[in-house]
């Protein structure tokens, strides 16, 4: 036998609401249209600062300070739209004339003035900014660390069979969450394929491009023969000029090892050879991402043995004012030789930390090897 639901509002009381003409009128206005939640809140506020300013000058200025109307203008510049924000901010400023009115100019000072002015503008900004995004209260930030960790959940390598192992390193410029490197990655039976993408700019600014980037870039991966040609094709057809995008691909067999490596404008990929005990530059080459409408690349293939290692990386970590990026790579190598005692996954961090050390850019480093 189920239960009937309890109602919010007693059969009673809903009787007699009903029969009070009044109330229903307003009761069906709080709860008409899309924008009730904004209106609720802005007759809430409203009524807060009158009744403040009514208190303040009625009553007692210590208990019911008009300073208290600074957090109802913050909360309406967070979460009205900003024309129900005039409205609140047109009730506070009535509230300060009536207890100014009342308990004498004096009691409002210009300090009190002068921070109902800044706290006006920066509501002022704060429902300009949230209106053109179309959101209401917080859930623009929301949507941003929503975005954000989608990013990173893509930045990291599918799980590896046993016999290999992997280490990805991102570092963004300003310490920001946001940057223009970024890895997509999937693997599909005994196939793995990543691709490192840079986009021209660093930290925030390219943000924005490598987040749609990477959801597209994710999408071609694996479902094209050609990944780098379909993402030119893709970026070519945008016809955008802000800026370029670089990208390095590689599609890794988990059984044999053989690899194919292609390359858009991108630094080039390093393989250490166990044999020699060296590191050896990748010859895979290609034009920038979007640049000509058909992309030719250079592939280079090869087999990853036992005690090998592919590094790819973003130009952040071989670049500096002033220096040549031959000199960047070189170094880079050099830092990579004295990786080696403390192992491929320990001195991946060590790695990017020494070479980032004294330039603000975006950084990207991804190890695979096999044990």
């Amino acid at each position: 036998m189920s239960s009937r639901p309890v109602p919010l509002i007693p059969p009673g009381l809903r009787a007699f609401l009903v029969r009070v003409p009044l109330l229903v009128p307003i009761v069906r206005f709080l709860r008409r249209g899309p924008l009730a939640r904004d209106r609720n809140l802005l007759i809430t506020l409203i009524v807060l600062s009158l009744v403040l300013g009514v208190l303040a000058a009625r009553f007692s200025m210590e208990w019911f300070s008009p300073a208290l109307m600074i957090p109802i203008t913050l909360v309406g510049g967070l979460q009205l739209r900003l024309r129900s924000l005039a409205k609140l901010l047109c009730a506070v400023a009535a509230a300060l004339l009536y207890v100014g009115i009342v308990r004498g100019v004096g009691h409002i000072g210009p300090g009190l003035l002068a921070t109902f002015g800044f706290t006006t503008v920066l509501a002022a900004l704060m429902a300009r900014t949230r209106g053109k995004l179309g959101v209401q209260g917080l859930r623009g930030d929301v949507m941003l660390l929503e975005l954000r960790d989608r990013l990173k959940s893509q930045s990291e390598l599918p799980p590896l069979p046993k016999d290999w192992d992997s280490r990805v390193v991102l570092e963004q410029a300003g310490g920001s969450s946001f940057g223009g490197d970024f890895l997509v990655s999937m693997r599909e039976g005994d196939t793995v394929e990543l691709a490192l993408v840079d986009v021209s700019g660093k930290g925030v600014d390219a943000g924005t491009r490598a987040l749609m980037l990477s959801g597209t870039f994710g999408g071609l991966l694996g479902s094209v023969t050609d990944f780098l040609p379909a993402c030119n094709t893709y970026l070519h057809r945008l016809r955008e000029a802000e800026g370029f995008v670089t990208a390095v691909h590689v599609r890794l067999n988990l059984v044999t090892g053989e690899y194919v490596i292609t390359s858009a404008g991108h630094p080039p990929v390093v393989k250490f050879e166990a044999g020699a005990g060296t590191w050896r530059v990748s010859p895979a080459k290609g034009v920038v991402l979007g640049i000509v409408p058909d992309l030719h690349c250079e592939p280079d293939r090869g087999t990853l043995r036992k005690g090998e290692a592919l590094m790819l990386y973003t130009d952040g970590l071989i670049e500096q004012p002033g220096r040549d990026i031959d000199a960047g790579l070189d170094r880079l190598l050099g830092e990579a030789e004295r990786m080696l005692p403390s192992g491929f996954r320990e001195g991946a961090r060590e790695l990017v930390t020494s070479m980032s050390a004294g330039h603000n850019d975006d950084c990207a480093l991804i190890l695979i090897w096999r044990p």
